[in-house]
């Protein structure tokens, strides 16, 4: 018997959060044609500070892997369960970085690495990553996600 999605939460030890709301006028997620569009989200806590500034690479990545349970708690008020997400489709990061820093994909993993460890293959996705001289609340990292969905 496969094990759920919400099972293997538990076993990797990660507690969802309750989905954030939005930062402005706009939805949390869209729903259309079979996909589901999370709009940006960022690490809990919120953080401040920038890459290659307040923070290292390490750091990014740590707070790239929260941002992405951010994310999985948006997925899991859309849909009631993870089980219903049939692939993570893109991810696409925006790293609140110093002109001069270059790791954005090592920061990038950690939302990565999380969506690999959470749906198997499943998780495999496309991605971007791009440096912003500045992002919404001074945050270190925001993330934009897709994924295909049952029914």
């Amino acid at each position: 018997m496969t094990q759920s999605i919400d099972q293997r939460l538990v076993t990797l030890g990660i507690e969802l959060p309750e989905a954030s709301s939005p930062a402005a006028q706009y939805a949390n997620f869209v729903i259309a044609n079979g996909f589901l569009y999370v709009s940006g989200k960022g690490p809990q806590g919120k953080p401040k500070g920038k890459l290659g500034q307040e923070f290292t690479t390490q750091q990014g990545y740590h707070f790239a892997r929260l941002a992405g349970i951010e994310v999985l708690a948006v997925v899991k008020e859309a849909l009631g369960t993870l089980d219903k997400v049939k692939q993570v489709v893109k991810i696409q990061g925006f790293v609140n970085a110093d002109p001069l820093f270059e790791e954005h994909a090592k920061v990038l993993d950690g939302c990565s690495e999380l969506m690999i460890e959470v749906f198997g293959e499943k998780g495999m996705h496309a991605r971007s990553v791009f440096g912003a001289a500045s992002v919404r609340a001074n945050l270190p990292i925001i993330i934009d996600s897709i994924f295909q969905i049952e029914g």
